[in-house]
């Protein structure tokens, strides 16, 4: 009796024996006899195009894109392309190659094959597919957490691609790819209502094309900053559009994405049964596809609920293999959740030790992380692509100064045409009408040319970003985040009020209230500045110069208040007297006009400001549209023993339009 256990359970095991490697033989036939009718259809693609290979990226993909995720078949389809002298199949081939590698984390052979991609679409002259490389190259450089490189790449692409008059569909798809990395760019730096700007522009592209992949990736990327802002709602609705798109393309890997995405909604919504059981098939998933980047978010993902749901010993060992597979890979990014949520286990369980040790190593890897993505590279994307867009908007205005040239040339022809056949008399009289509505369209444009250029002061911009990178050095992250959000907030303000003539007083406010939080920085925030705007005033529809009152300010703080050792303040007054004028005061405490041109008259170096002629030149063409004239009173205040107590500006700008002008 006790002999006939074991016989049974040396028949089963010898029957499981058996039927595993029937199992496994059944298997490797199937994949066998796939395999083979992949070689017979890839095989049946390169008959059709042994005689004229396809230059056009369209036609290419059409024929090979079943066999994309093949890596023998791919290598194969690179070889024969190199051998017919095929340069744009294959650069196609080397491409997809590379998104092999990089899905399964090979990222130094992922980026050979997109290199090697690119110098053959170049030899090629073939946009497309250089943009295409450019592309690849920086979502390689994203997911190694190498953030200049990957905008330099993507902003390259998107360079080239938007240079094409009349872009391909696949251009405009590269575009897409390339504000969509810029998003990426944007969420890295913390810097989320750009970021969702960027995947919205992305979006009405793949909207228009029908692109299902693109908008799959653009709306988890616009969850991600929402459940960076704390919309936990709103991320796990756009995550679930996300996952709807990936099923629709059956992609394994954008569900894979979405899982351990929805999962962390879950783990912060405090669902952590559904958090685990979808953390777990996206782990699954991630395994069979073998990408090491989501392996390790997984695992620490799982690790992290497990934790949560008191499974502390699984979540140890979990948390260990998603820290192995990040470390191994060099994934700073998980690596530092990893340490994070150990140190966090280690104190739940009293291991202090432990705990101290894990989140010691979490927050020097996110200092190097911070320090490299904001010293280093928070100059080049701020300001080099702001900037760009400020110096598209000077090279636009010299154009158009340009045209004006080229209408006045064109009128002088037409007027010595006209004049053979008008009296002399009227002839004179048009051409000194046309003439002077010439210039004065050109001293419109040179003002706003110059406007322009005093408002992007490079001093300015130069001192204001050394200041916050005095904060990010002294270690003080939220004054540098703060300030560093006032001042992109500035510089967009300076780029949409200089493409309009005109804004409300409103708006100008607002943007004077930045530029002061920005420059006080610079006075270890001593200014006292301040606001009124008397009570009756409708500020939002009275329209004033854009950027008008910068040039007062600006003199009130370098003029009156920099020499000033404390009690610094300037009041800006809104208030009306008449009908006819709405008028605003600058008043600082500072030193006087005289005592600020002896000492400026002891500098070795004197500065010029042009700002207050510009302003007065812009204040004068915008009053033309008004009854009166504009007014600019400056007085200097003294106290009873003529003491010098600061300098008062008052502009008095017209409200009350003139109906013969405006007709």
């Amino acid at each position: 009796m006790r002999h006939l256990p074991l016989k049974l359970i040396a028949v089963l095991k010898n029957s499981l024996k058996h039927f595993a490697i029937g199992l496994v033989y059944f298997s490797a036939i199937i994949s066998l006899q796939a395999q083979n009718q992949n070689n017979a259809e890839f095989d049946a693609a390169l008959q059709k195009v042994e005689s004229t290979w396809p230059k056009d990226y369209s036609e290419i993909h059409s024929l090979f894109s079943k066999f994309t995720r093949d890596s023998l078949i791919m290598k194969r389809l690179a070889v024969k392309a190199s051998d017919a002298h095929s340069l744009e199949v294959e650069s196609y081939a080397m491409n997809k190659l590379g998104e092999i590698y990089r899905n399964k984390s090979l990222y130094d052979a992922a980026l050979k094959s997109h290199q090697k991609a690119e110098e053959l679409a170049k030899i090629a002259n073939n946009i497309e597919l250089e943009v295409i490389s450019l592309n690849m190259m920086g979502v390689v450089y994203r997911r190694m957490d190498f953030i200049k490189p990957a905008l330099d790449y993507h902003k390259k692409a998107l360079d080239i691609a938007k240079s094409i008059k009349n872009p391909s569909e696949e251009l405009m798809l590269s575009i897409a790819v390339s504000q969509n990395s810029m998003g990426n760019i944007y969420l890295t730096l913390k810097q989320y209502d750009l970021a969702i700007d960027q995947f919205e522009k992305s979006l009405v592209i793949e909207n228009q094309l029908g692109n299902k992949l693109g908008l799959a990736i653009n709306y988890h990327n616009l969850g991600y900053a929402d459940e960076a802002k704390g919309l936990l709602d709103l991320a796990l609705k756009n995550y679930e559009r996300s996952l709807n798109y990936n099923e629709q393309i059956d992609s394994e890997v954008g569900r894979v994405i979405c899982y351990n995405s929805i999962g962390q909604i879950y783990i912060k919504q405090k669902k952590y049964k559904e958090a685990k059981a979808i953390i777990e098939r996206g782990l699954e998933k991630a395994i069979k596809l073998g990408d090491q980047y989501y392996i390790s978010y997984a695992y620490i993902n799982l690790g992290w609920v497990q934790q949560e749901l008191q499974m502390d010993e699984l979540a140890e060992i979990n948390l260990k293999k998603g820290l192995e597979v990040s470390g191994t890979y060099g994934l700073k990014t998980s690596t530092v959740d990893a340490y994070k949520h150990l140190s966090e286990l280690y104190r739940k369980k009293k291991d202090y030790k432990a705990s101290l040790e894990h989140f010691e190593k979490a927050v020097e890897l996110e200092k190097t992380i911070f320090t490299e993505r904001n010293m280093q590279y928070v100059s080049d994307i701020i300001i080099q692509y702001e900037n760009e867009a400020k110096t598209n908007q000077i090279i636009q205005l010299a154009n158009e100064n340009e045209l004006v040239r080229s209408k006045l040339q064109r009128n002088q022809t037409i007027f010595w045409a006209a004049i053979l056949t008008l009296a002399i008399v009227a002839g004179i009289m048009i051409a000194i009408n046309r003439n002077r509505q010439l210039s004065h369209e050109k001293q419109i444009l040179t003002l706003e040319q110059d406007m322009l250029r005093s408002q992007m002061n490079p001093h300015f911009i130069f001192n204001s970003l050394n200041s916050i990178k005095l904060y990010i050095i002294n270690n003080e992250k939220e004054n540098a985040v703060y300030y560093l959000n006032k001042f992109s907030k500035f510089i967009r303000k300076i780029l949409i009020a200089s493409t309009e003539k005109e804004i409300s007083l409103e708006d100008e406010l607002d943007t004077m209230q930045l530029y002061m939080n920005i420059e006080n920085i610079r006075f270890s925030n001593e200014i006292n500045f301040t606001i009124e705007v008397e009570p009756g005033i409708n500020i939002s529809v009275i329209k004033v110069p854009s950027l008008i009152l910068q040039p007062f300010l600006e003199n009130a703080l370098w003029h009156g208040l920099s020499s000033k050792k404390e009690d610094k303040q300037i009041q800006l007054r809104v208030y009306k007297e008449n009908n006819d004028f709405i008028n605003i005061s600058i008043t600082d405490n500072g030193i006087g006009r005289k005592a600020s041109e002896i000492i400026n008259d002891g500098r070795v170096m004197k500065s010029k400001s042009v700002g207050l002629a510009i302003t007065k030149a812009r204040l004068a063409n915008f009053s033309k549209r008004f009854t009166n004239d504009y007014k600019m009173d400056i007085e200097d205040l003294y106290d009873a023993k003529e003491r010098p107590l600061g300098t008062r500006v008052v502009v008095h700008i017209p409200i009350r339009s003139n109906k013969l002008k405006s007709a």
